[in-house]
Order: C-alpha cells, then structure tokens, then sequence
C-alpha cells in the first residue's frame, strides 16, 4: 500500500484488514482509464454502497438525537447532512483529496480540489470501511469525525439547495418542479454537466458542474436568487413566468 495511505489510516486511527478496499475507494475512472495492461478498479461502486451507509447510519443518529421531530424535518435533517457541500467539507477536513489516485488529465484540472470528486471519495471511503469491518466500525469513524459537526438540539442545519427549492416551489403552488441536462460537453476525463431547473416551462436556473449532483446544486442555488428577489416586493412568481400576489 501506498505511504500515502497509509498515513491517512494512522491519522485515522485504524487500519483496513484488505488493504485493496482502501486503496480501491480512493481510485478515480480517470486513473483505471490510464492503467492498461494492469487490473484496477474504480471506487464508483464503493461510491454506491458508502452513500446507503451514510443515509442509514445518519437516520439513525437523528432519530435518537431528536426523538419529537416528525418524519419530514428528520428527512429535512438528513438532506443537509448528505448533501454534497456537506461531505465535501468532511472529505476536505481529512485531506482525502491528498491521497486520491488520479489520472494525468484530472490532476492537471483540479481534480484533486473539484467538489464532486472529494464527495464521492467520502461516500466510497464509507462504503469500504463498511466491507472491511463491518457498521460498527462505519458509527466509529463518523462518531469521530462527522457527528461531532452536527448542530446542537436549537439549531438545524443548512438545507441544500434543491431541498429548500422544493419547499418555496411547494409553498408558493407554482407547478411541477424538473431538472434537465441540457448539455454536456468536455473529454471523459474532464466532463461537464449544463442543467437547466424549471418550473412548469418556465426556466428558473441554470447550473454547470463536473457532476450532475453539482450542476443542479448550482442551478437550484441560482432559482432561489430569482425566486427571492420576486418575493421581496411581496410577490411570488406565478408559474408561467407572471407575479401572483402573495397570499396575506
């Protein structure tokens, strides 16, 4: 394994018993698209089962955390935990980006720093731990160093963006919400995503990204400048572009 894995599981605390499964967490497509002639797997389905980890272990610490909270602000909670900007922030505090094993064209980009790549590292990192030791070891890790970060019982934490579209969408009655690819564009190893959110047929943001997670992040941040600065004046944008008076 390498010394840079090997000094995050020192910081850690912990060392994995399959030494393959850590390595295999902090690989990207853009490295294993490098290496021909020799077998290495990509941390996309670690990625997966790391994201069904965290929503379980997460739920779990919220339901007993805030045992008089209803079904839709635990799933409220949850979502501001989850999201991407949140497991950014985790992957950066452990300096996951360091050891992340990456191709040519995405070290040469950022890839190192992009938003998308330290989440999905995270997740997978998650989804590793999980294989080699099992939940216990997963409740360990993220008792040390993800729910120590959770707001006390007087505070919630930050929505992300879409959640919080989806309540002005819901609260105002302004129609069916939808988020489209509208392009992407780039080489495989330095993709990018154009997603446009609309309401009804009424674009109201658009996004770019190096995921689809993050580009409709972006665009759903940029609908709800649009959507407040309508509110400001006591309106509401109807959902064929038009203002409807706010209900009094």
């Amino acid at each position: 394994m390498s010394d840079p894995l090997n000094r995050l599981q020192e910081r850690l605390g912990l060392r994995f018993r399959d030494a393959a499964l850590l390595r295999q967490a902090f690989t990207h497509t853009s490295y294993v698209n490098e290496q021909r002639g020799h077998r290495a797997e990509h941390n996309e389905r670690l990625e997966f089962l790391g994201d069904a980890v965290l929503q379980l272990t997460v739920s779990e610490v919220l339901y007993r955390m805030y045992p008089d909270r209803p079904e839709g602000e635990l799933t409220r909670l949850r979502a501001g935990i989850v999201c991407e900007p949140s497991l950014v922030r985790f992957a950066e505090a452990l300096d996951f980006g360091q050891v992340v094993l990456l191709g040519k064209g995405e070290e040469q980009t950022g890839g190192r720093t992009r938003p998308s790549l330290l989440a999905d590292a995270f997740e997978a990192f998650v989804g590793a731990l999980y294989l080699d030791q099992g939940l216990n070891a997963v409740r360990s890790f993220l008792d040390a160093h993800l729910f120590p970060h959770l707001p006390k019982e007087s505070r919630l934490p930050l929505k992300d963006h879409k959640t919080e579209l989806q309540e002005k969408v819901q609260q105002w009655s302004l129609g069916p919400l939808e988020y489209k690819t509208v392009e992407e564009r780039g080489p495989a190893h330095d993709r990018e995503f154009v997603v446009v959110v609309s309401v009804g047929e009424r674009p109201l943001g658009e996004g770019v990204g190096r995921s689809k997670k993050e580009a409709e992040q972006q665009a759903a941040s940029r609908a709800l400048r649009q959507l407040q600065e309508s509110g400001a004046s006591g309106q509401a944008p109807g959902p064929n572009g038009s203002p409807k008076e706010r209900e009094r």
